[in-house]
């Protein structure tokens, strides 16, 4: 699998972010969905990789920095042919990866609370992502599932404000 930084030009990563956004809003009301379109994913500090196996694109997300010392998970998503293969773990692993290298100390994520997401909220436990509150500007919400993992030794504060 070769995970490579993408500029969000091809049409098969269009498409796969089209219908990642499409399936946000039929699942969730407007103000609860927090994916990122084509413009968002394109804003200074973020940075977009997609996967793929020889031309075939299996999966795609992006890392937002928050602060210096804090990263965001965005639009994760594998393609459907793609499922259950390892893709989201590969990425996954690979974002912890890249996050510990720009030396954020935590690394967060929002996602649904629906039995839809159940996949994906086995896959962030499994790699050490734990429940938290609100972080950067989200706020409660009943629609949002917020999960951070500590990537180095945090101070209690730093702790307090995710937890």
């Amino acid at each position: 699998m070769d995970i490579r930084v993408d500029d969000l030009q091809g049409a098969a990563v269009r498409a796969l972010l089209a219908e990642h956004l499409r399936h946000m809003h039929e699942i969730s009301p407007p103000e609860s969905v927090h994916a990122l379109d084509l413009d968002g994913l394109r804003q200074p500090g973020v940075t977009f990789w997609s996967a793929w196996e020889r031309d075939t694109l299996l999966g795609c997300g992006a890392l937002k920095e928050l602060s210096p010392d804090h990263g965001e998970i965005k639009s994760m998503r594998t393609t459907a042919a793609a499922l259950r293969k390892g893709v989201a773990s590969a990425l996954l692993s690979y974002f912890i990866q890249e996050a510990k290298r720009r030396g954020y100390q935590r690394l967060s994520l929002e996602t649904g609370p629906l039995a839809t997401f159940a996949p994906a909220h086995h896959l962030y436990q499994k790699f050490g992502f734990e429940l938290c509150g609100p972080f950067a500007s989200y706020c409660e919400d009943p629609h949002s599932v917020f999960m951070t993992l500590p990537l180095a030794e945090q101070r209690l504060d730093d702790i307090e404000e995710c937890c």
